[in-house]
């Protein structure tokens, strides 16, 4: 019956960070570093915690399929702006490809980033253009807006995952101006940036700005994706979306995380100090980063090498094979506890 599967999903897909409770197993160790996804070491705040367990005893009801309690408390803290809501950030993308995409309709991606943009506009039938971006991974607008000047969708990571560099505002201003379609602006590590897209919702009508609690929240866990859209296309998008995506106890403990601000400031603060250790200590090459991980060159090794010999000293980070127009000889390596990053310096010095 293998036949009935759709060609896209026959190879491929999302490729994961490899697990610590594995490479504990296999090499018995019994505290594992783990730099590989991206991830806020720091559980959720007290607050966050209890609001969430109140909301778990009336779980046998279905959420507010508004999820207002979210979307008021993120007008509260950002402004009067329109505000989707989704599993994470990859249920906004997919809800959104879903709303605006027919099969064979382009949708222009820049690369290298995160795969799920491929994987998402592929299962909508959609015609993917990879724009490729300068040696130094910044982006050309010229390049991506020749490609995508009659694109329906076009998505540009910033700060982009796995690079780590944000793109200046005046370049994603030059190609909003010069498209069509809608320019979806991944922000989801852009807390650790000086960069603020906000602005450019005033300006422009066709930008969508997507955000995430599994970062500088620490919700990872949680699954909560939200966007700054269009007032004109939230209904469309609300209409598109799955029903009641996002539970109950996702959207109050979401809530409750806006409001403490300390709970961030402090991840943020521990991130810039360390993206300046990893860059002033590690013996290899450490690409510039705007995000809450690093990029480095290993070469002459492979990625898939270094991350193999990292393991088996109780460090696990992500190699950058999987992602299309990278070289194979990048690691990532997100920022995590003082130890768990202390350890990535001194045994990746080692090697």
């Amino acid at each position: 019956m293998e036949h009935l599967v759709r060609n896209c999903f026959r190879t491929g897909g999302y490729v994961f960070a490899k697990k610590a409770d594995n490479i504990a197993r296999g090499h018995v160790i019994s505290r594992i570093a783990r730099l590989a996804s991206n991830e806020n070491p720091e559980p959720p705040s007290s607050a966050v915690i209890e609001s969430g367990s109140n909301a778990l005893r009336q779980a046998n009801r279905y959420p507010d399929e508004r999820v207002e309690i979210l979307i008021s408390a993120l007008k509260k803290h950002y402004g009067d702006y329109a505000f989707v809501t989704g599993v994470g950030m990859d249920g906004v993308i997919e809800t959104l490809i879903r709303t605006l995409v027919d099969p064979g309709e382009k949708v222009v991606i820049s690369t290298p980033t995160f795969s799920f943009y491929a994987l998402a506009a592929a299962a909508q039938g959609a015609t993917v253009v990879s724009v490729p971006r300068n040696t130094d991974f910044s982006v050309d607008p010229r390049t991506m807006v020749a490609a995508g000047r009659d694109a329906k969708v076009m998505v540009l990571c910033s700060p982009n995952n796995p690079t780590g560099n944000a793109t200046p505002v005046h370049v994603v201003e030059e190609i909003l101006k010069a498209i069509n379609g809608i320019l979806f602006l991944d922000c989801a590590y852009v807390e650790f940036s000086d960069i603020d897209y906000l602005p450019l919702l005033k300006k422009y009508k066709n930008l969508v700005i997507g955000r995430t609690f599994s970062k500088v929240h620490s919700l990872a866990g949680l699954r909560i994706g939200y966007a700054f859209v269009p007032a004109w296309l939230q209904p469309y998008y609300i209409r598109a979306g799955t029903p009641f995506t996002v539970n109950s106890v996702s959207a109050v403990a979401a809530a409750t995380a806006l409001e403490d601000r300390d709970h961030a400031a402090r991840y943020i603060a521990q991130v810039r100090r360390w993206r300046k250790r990893f860059a002033g200590e590690v013996k290899y090459p450490v690409m510039p980063s705007d995000a809450n991980f690093v990029l480095v060159d290993v070469s002459p090794r492979t990625g898939d090498a270094m991350v193999a010999d990292l393991a088996e000293r109780g460090v696990i980070v992500r190699s950058c094979r999987s992602f299309s127009g990278l070289d194979d000889h990048y690691i990532r390596v997100s920022i995590g506890e003082d130890w768990e990053n202390e350890r990535f310096i001194s045994m990746i010095n080692s090697l």
